[in-house]
Order: structure tokens, then sequence, then C-alpha cells
């Protein structure tokens, strides 16, 4: 385990000076286990990727059957390729007329990428409104949105063109004006604390896209599949975007991402150029049989309907703690709010050693993240929410 722990540090690229150091042998449902047979409640879900659980039967064998009739084929869009048309249409079967076109990529940050792309060659136009305090991904265009002054400005010069705003902040949304070709939004802040859109934002949102012809994207990387206790957040407060970024759980455990628009929008990029975008892996085969897998289990065993009945219980418990000042979240993607970086970096360290994972916000250093796999039942619920409170409590 030692010489693992050397290698891993001598051998794989690191972002940060003080990674969380846990080796993982295997992962079951909302467990992780370490070599010596150290059990963790996974509450973060590798940051709401694992909705199904770890290990999930059902994305496993359906992973090792495409694996067996084959995995990459010819860059994307060339073959017909049935995970591929499956999912699609599978997905697309739940959503609104206007979400019909599915373009596959690997990751969400591509899946901003691919959808900037996408608004700024239908409509035109130049500039991009973002919000504070968002997180859309690493690479350049979508640091370009991001929310973030820290992360941002060691990568300077961007993307030109991108302006941000407040989210919940009605009164900024005249900076949206007919030069604009999109407003990227999470209609969930994620890394800035969890913060749920006020009533009528959302709303006055797309209202003001609809006025000045811009294109609305939603960003649910970390919302989408279930996470809300709607299968899309948008659901959960109805407002339809033009175009829905998703990722994350969206692989079921395998790295998929896309962005979703009607095919009068996404048909755009046929021609003028053609090629107008492309990825070699994006929707691989494999990754999109585990996500079908996943959104099948999902619906079959009724997971989201369950969801806000159990982030009812971290509310009630966690929340009834001296030292939490308030539990933001839309079903099982909660802040619990401490109101001070240090504690919460004393609960994070202390946690692992109590048996259980949590993670912090990378724009909300009072508060940490509750986020486990959907599955979690509501005993584990309990017995997870006692963990972090005793950890509280040793910390009073």
């Amino acid at each position: 385990m030692e010489l693992l722990r050397k290698l891993f540090l001598s051998h794989v690229g690191q972002t940060s000076d003080a990674p969380l150091m846990i080796e993982v042998e295997r992962a079951e449902g909302v467990f992780l286990y370490g070599p010596e047979g150290q059990r963790y409640f996974d509450l973060v879900s590798g940051v709401s990727v694992s909705n199904v659980g770890h290990s999930n039967p059902q994305v496993v064998d359906a992973v090792c059957r495409q694996a067996r009739d084959y995995m990459h084929l010819m860059v994307y869009g060339e073959m017909i390729e049935r995970p591929q048309v499956e999912y699609a249409t599978r997905l697309t079967s739940l959503l609104p007329d206007s979400l019909q076109s599915v373009y596959f990529v690997n990751s969400g940050s591509e899946a901003i990428e691919g959808a900037l792309k996408l608004a700024k060659r239908y409509t035109g136009r130049p500039h991009i409104v973002a919000f504070r305090n968002a997180y859309h991904g690493s690479t350049h265009g979508s640091l370009s949105v991001m929310g973030g002054e820290e992360f941002r400005q060691a990568f300077r010069p961007l993307l030109p063109g991108s302006r941000h705003i407040g989210f919940n902040e009605t009164n900024e949304l005249d900076t949206i004006d007919e030069t604009v070709a999109c407003v990227l939004v999470e209609p969930v802040q994620g890394e800035g604390g969890i913060r749920t859109p006020a009533p009528g934002f959302l709303e006055a949102l797309r209202a003001r896209c609809n006025e000045t012809g811009s294109l609305l994207i939603f960003d649910e990387i970390q919302t989408g599949m279930g996470r809300t206790g709607h299968l899309f957040a948008f659901q959960k407060y109805g407002v339809v975007p033009d175009i829905l970024c998703v990722a994350k759980a969206f692989g079921g455990g395998m790295p998929l991402g896309g962005f979703i628009a009607s095919h009068q929008i996404m048909d755009c990029l046929k021609t003028n150029p053609v090629l107008g975008h492309i990825t070699t892996f994006g929707g691989h085969p494999v990754c999109c049989a585990a996500g079908l897998a996943a959104l099948n289990f999902l619906l079959e065993h009724r997971i989201i309907e369950q969801v806000e009945a159990k982030a009812a219980i971290y509310r009630e418990i966690v929340g009834a703690h001296p030292l939490v000042r308030e539990i933001r979240g839309s079903g099982l993607i909660l802040a619990v709010e401490l109101g001070d970086p240090e504690l919460v970096q004393r609960v994070l360290q202390a946690l692992p050693e109590a048996g259980a994972i949590g993670d912090l916000f990378l724009f909300c250093d009072t508060a940490f993240r509750i986020a486990p796999p959907l599955i979690i039942t509501e005993e584990e619920v309990r017995e997870s929410a006692k963990i972090v409170t005793g950890v509280l409590d040793s910390l009073m």
C-alpha cells in the first residue's frame, strides 16, 4: 500500500498539494472499501456521477455485453451504433419536443464547449453571458465562462466577449442584449454552494432570452439524471432551455457527456463548415450502453421518486445540529452551511476516520456537500447522517 501511494505521487499528475490519499480496493452501492477492509460512506458520488451506485450490476452487465460486441469503431457520427441510437431515443422520449437531438461527447467540459460553439454558430453573435460563482469545466472555453476569477486569472487571455452577472439577480438581466449568442446557467448552482433559483428568476431569464433572441443553455451536468428529485432540474422548476448540457451521471459511471437541442438548432453544425463539431471518442458505445442501463435502472426502480424523502432525513438529522447554520439544496445535492471555512476543513479531514467521504465547494468555503448515490436507503441515510453529526459533535 505504501509503495502504491509513492507511485501515485510520483507518476500521476496532481491537482493539489493535498490529495485525499484514500486507496480504494473496491466500491459497491454507496460504499468505498480500502485494502484493509475500511468502509466509507460515499457522500460525494464522484461529484454527482454515481447516481445508481458503485458496481451497479445492471450497468456492469451492459458494459460487459457491449465490450464483447464492439468498442470504438469510427469517428463520431459516421457509423450507426446501436447504443448511441437507443440511448438518444430513450432519453429524448422523456424530454420536451424542443430537445430531441443529442450530440454525444466525452465529458461535461466538452458538452459546454459544444453548446457554446453551437449557440454562436446558430445566432451568429459574439457574446456569452454566464454567472458569478458558476463552474462549467476547465478547458479554455468553459474556463472563460467560469464564475470564479481565482481559477481564471492564471490562464488569460481567455475567450473574448464573456460577461458575468449575479445568480438570482433579476435586475442584472438587462446585460443580456441582441449581441448575446447565449446565456449559460446552472439551474441550481453547484460549486457556489447549492444555490437554488429564487421564485421567478429562471422565468425572467427565459423571457429575457426570448426578447433578445439569445439561446438559453442549462448546465445540468451535476443536477441531471435524477439528482434533484426530477430527471432534470429544469423539469422541477418549469423552464425549458434551448440547449441542455449533461454529463457526470449521464454515463452511469463511464465517461460520457452530451448537449441536446432542437433539430433546427443542432443541424447548423452539419454545414458551413461541414464537421462543424467533431469528436473521436464521444458517444463511445460502451459508455452509451452504461448510460442507458443507468437511466433504465433509475426509472424501473422508481429511484428518482424517493430522492426528496431521503433528502428530508438529512435535513432533519444534520440540520438540527447546533453547528449547522442551514442546509441548502435541491433533492440529494445538499450544502451543509457552517459559516466557518476552518471548521469545514476540520470536518472533511475527520470524516474518513469516522467512515464517510465528504467534499468542499470551489466557490463556497463555508459549507460542505452531501450528495450520496441516489440508491442510498433511508436506513443508510440515517446511519451516514449520524456519522456526520458525530464528527460535528467531536469538533464542538
